[in-house]
């Protein structure tokens, strides 16, 4: 009997060790970015390779040959909105990213077919949609592990940053923040809340789009509170902000006095500060 138990436990034990799995790490670990430029999201799936001691570009990814721009499976990035990539555009929707490194150029292919481990087995020229050239940069740090970045953000543009070894470059796409924006301005400015007037104005303030119409929004929205000293401070501080782009400085600091007095009874340190130094600036002659 307890030969058989013996037995039985070494079998039970054998099956359980069998069936576990070896865990190591990658060579080339996967990533993901996700960054929203503007109104848009991008998004990039990758795997990061290291130099490990080898000489990259020239060796490891010889010069004018097509590159996987990464390891494994493709490289995939991804756009909500139609983008441009300089004049040419690239509709929403998912590509490979492919490169061609070369010691003064590079191309930066936008592939149609995701679907592929590395470059496809038959390349096919019709699924580029969208193919730019641009300059290498010298850095003057090593970058060791393959990376990829969505950088140098903007309301209208950003730029993907490949960089590895002492080797970066960057493509610069535009987003259609502004179309966008407007559709949505137009769309709720029928029955706008005030909110949506702060919205409007506060992007048509950054964008340095018509001020008149961000200031005549910035009214409607001050006008919907029955009292006037339930006000936000940040909406007077926008109209106070507006009115001095316009160069309406003695307007400008009748209502940031208002809204600091607005933020100095909600208590809000960096909107008193805020007030009080535009103030002294406005008011110098």
């Amino acid at each position: 009997m307890k030969k058989l138990f013996i037995t039985a436990a070494f079998v039970l034990g054998f099956m359980v060790n069998s069936s576990a799995q070896i865990v190591t790490p990658q060579a080339s670990p996967k990533a993901v970015i996700e960054q929203k430029v503007g109104l848009t999201d991008v998004k990039v799936e990758y795997s990061r390779p290291s130099s490990k001691g080898r000489s990259v570009y020239g060796e490891l990814v010889p010069f004018g040959r097509m590159w996987r721009t990464g390891a494994n499976a493709n490289t995939i990035i991804s756009f909500s909105e139609d983008v441009m990539i300089g004049v040419k555009k690239l509709p929403a929707g998912h590509y490979a990213l492919y490169t061609q490194p070369k010691a003064d150029s590079w191309d930066v292919i936008f592939y149609a077919d995701t679907n592929n481990w590395g470059l496809p087995e038959k390349y096919d020229d019709k699924k580029e949609v969208v193919r730019t050239t641009v300059k290498p940069e010298f850095l003057g740090r090593n970058v060791e592990t393959f990376t990829i970045g969505i950088n140098n953000l903007d309301n209208d543009y950003g730029f993907i940053e490949i960089a590895w070894e002492k080797t970066m470059i960057a493509v610069k796409f535009e987003v259609p923040t502004k179309a966008m924006a407007l559709k949505s301005i137009e769309t709720v400015m029928a029955g706008p809340s005030t909110n949506d007037l702060f919205a409007a104005a506060q992007y048509f303030y950054q964008s340095n789009a018509d001020q008149s119409k961000a200031l005549a929004w910035m009214n409607q929205a001050i006008a919907k509170f029955p009292n006037s000293a339930d006000v936000p401070f940040y909406f007077l501080r926008q109209k106070s902000l507006i009115q001095a782009k316009m160069g309406d400085r003695k307007g400008a600091v009748e209502t940031a006095k208002l809204s600091l007095a607005a933020s100095e009874k909600a208590n809000n340190a960096d909107y008193v500060k805020m007030n009080k130094d535009s103030i002294q600036e406005w008011s110098k002659k």
